[in-house]
């Protein structure tokens, strides 16, 4: 595959002006699949998660998943959107093989949920408004899994389908087009999409996991002219399921296509395929119209037509706004702004509160998550939440706050909960890491160690203090590290003044 041409990032910026739109396609969590009594599963064997309802075999009629058109209906009204007092599935037409009935149930211009809008706030405090167009319900496709050495379409010997995705229930969230953004291009890509990923998760109807394919975005990228109202022609990559590959892929198409069009090149309307080992993008197949894709109105299935009562019921049920959320956790705990930020893109806000509601201190609760505790899980290849619980984490803060452990002690009993020795203090307790708060025990390794290095005595008396460090050593390692280094270093500096 040949090597695009790529014009430098800033250089594209000043040439030309980027327009984004955005398709989020979330995966909703409920039990069985959008139209049939399949369970919504994932990572069931191949195949095993199929009937011939979501197979569209011959006898298998739909019938639409009430919890489903609910959290549809939540989410569109936490969108801003206004909620369809009717709305209708059609059937979008094209041949793809992990759509097994030749066609997909869609809504297409009869949404659920239409004309909202979101804001988001990048790192630089700049706000931006994006607005949305509508979020209609379908059916997901199946997985293709493509057989040979890369492990894409490309040069494959064979792909393989597993029907267990098909069928499960979607949203898809489709903005309008998004000007203005210019050199921020690429971060209100992800902040977008991190935006709907953290909506989703607070109102409770998608796992949000985009490794798992439950959050993924396909982002529209077209360029203009500086100065000019003509709209470029846009690519649509597909189905990037980071946030970081939102903000790379935004940038790359948008370098790519700058170096087309600079070059007196034209831009081909298509989807393209993101590759996060290369940071690259490749052609997919020529971008269809709605026109092509044949909608009519699905024949089996009535309109969804929510009562007005019933629409006002689920608006009461709305969780606080994320953002609102963030702010006043912020100011709650006395974060910076950068504090807040790390413990939001790291996916710990929960799990920090709910340890600060535990009873730990909000700043210990982030120290030990965003520290040692995502340390031990990048490491583990795991996420953090699951290897240890809010309950004990802050009881482990409790044992450091209360003087009975050391942050040295506390990581070791940290790797015993971890390794499913018990609580913090049953770890504490079976490997015997309390620490030493006996002055008396502390002082008689303070004098043996004095007495073992008289020079090091001296240059105390003599007023270098910095020469203690080597008896608080001497001393921490008789008291196998179970001793507060602090009260050790003013136990050494009194026993050497007497």
């Amino acid at each position: 595959m040949a090597k695009d041409a790529l014009m430098d990032y800033d250089k594209a910026i000043e040439l030309f002006e980027p327009v984004l739109g955005f398709e989020v396609h979330v995966e909703l969590n409920t039990k069985t699949k959008m139209f049939c009594g399949c369970a919504n599963e994932f990572g069931s064997g191949a195949n095993t998660n199929t009937c011939p309802t979501c197979l569209g075999l011959p006898g298998g009629l739909p019938q639409v998943n009430h919890k489903a058109i609910e959290s549809s209906i939540r989410l569109g009204l936490a969108l801003g959107c206004g909620i369809a007092e009717s709305s209708r599935f059609a059937r979008k037409n094209y041949f793809y093989p992990d759509t097994s009935k030749n066609f997909q149930t869609s809504q297409y211009d009869e949404p659920i949920a239409h004309d909202g809008q979101v804001t988001v706030e990048l790192e630089s405090g700049r706000q931006v408004t994006i607005l949305i167009e509508r979020a209609h319900m379908e059916e997901d496709a199946g997985k293709l899994t493509h057989a040979g050495a890369t492990g894409r379409i490309q040069g494959a010997d064979y792909s393989l389908v597993d029907y267990n995705r098909g069928g499960v229930p979607l949203v898809e969230i489709v903005t309008r087009m998004i000007e203005g953004t210019d050199a921020d291009a690429p971060e209100v890509g992800k902040t977008y999409v991190a935006h709907i990923r953290e909506l989703v998760k607070a109102l409770g109807v998608s796992n949000a996991r985009m490794e798992e394919g439950n959050v993924r975005c396909d982002a529209n990228v077209s360029l203009r002219p500086r100065g000019s109202d003509v709209l470029g022609t846009r690519t649509e990559t597909k189905n990037v399921n980071s946030l970081r590959s939102v903000e790379r892929a935004v940038r790359y198409e948008i370098q790519r296509q700058a170096a087309i069009l600079d070059a007196g090149g034209t831009i081909t309307q298509e989807t393209r395929h993101w590759h996060e080992d290369t940071g690259t993008t490749s052609a997919g197949r020529p971008k269809s119209d709605a026109d092509d894709y044949r909608y009519f109105p699905e024949p089996d299935l009535v309109p969804v037509a929510p009562s007005r009562e019933w629409v006002e019921e689920l608006r009461a049920t709305l969780p606080e706004p994320p953002a609102e959320r963030r702010a006043r956790l912020r100011e709650s705990w006395g974060f910076t702004s950068l504090e807040m930020q790390d413990v939001v893109n790291a996916d710990l806000l929960d799990v920090v509160e709910a340890t600060v509601v535990e009873g730990a201190s909000a700043a210990s609760a982030r120290k030990w998550w965003t520290g040692e505790i995502a340390r031990i899980a990048n490491a583990r290849g795991e996420a953090a939440t699951t290897l240890i619980t809010p309950l004990y984490v802050s009881e482990l803060v409790a044992l450091i706050e209360n003087g009975e452990l050391t942050d040295r002690l506390a990581r070791q009993v940290l790797e015993g909960v971890i390794d499913g020795e018990g609580s913090p203090a049953e770890v504490v307790e079976k490997r015997g890491l309390k620490v030493v708060s006996d002055d008396g025990a502390l002082i008689a390794a303070i004098d043996e160690a004095l007495a073992a290095q008289p020079d090091v005595l001296q240059k105390i008396r003599d007023g270098k203090v910095q020469a203690a460090g080597a008896v608080i050593g001497a001393v921490m390692k008789a008291m196998k590290g179970q001793a507060d280094a602090a009260r050790v270093r003013e136990l050494v500096l009194e026993r050497a003044a007497q």
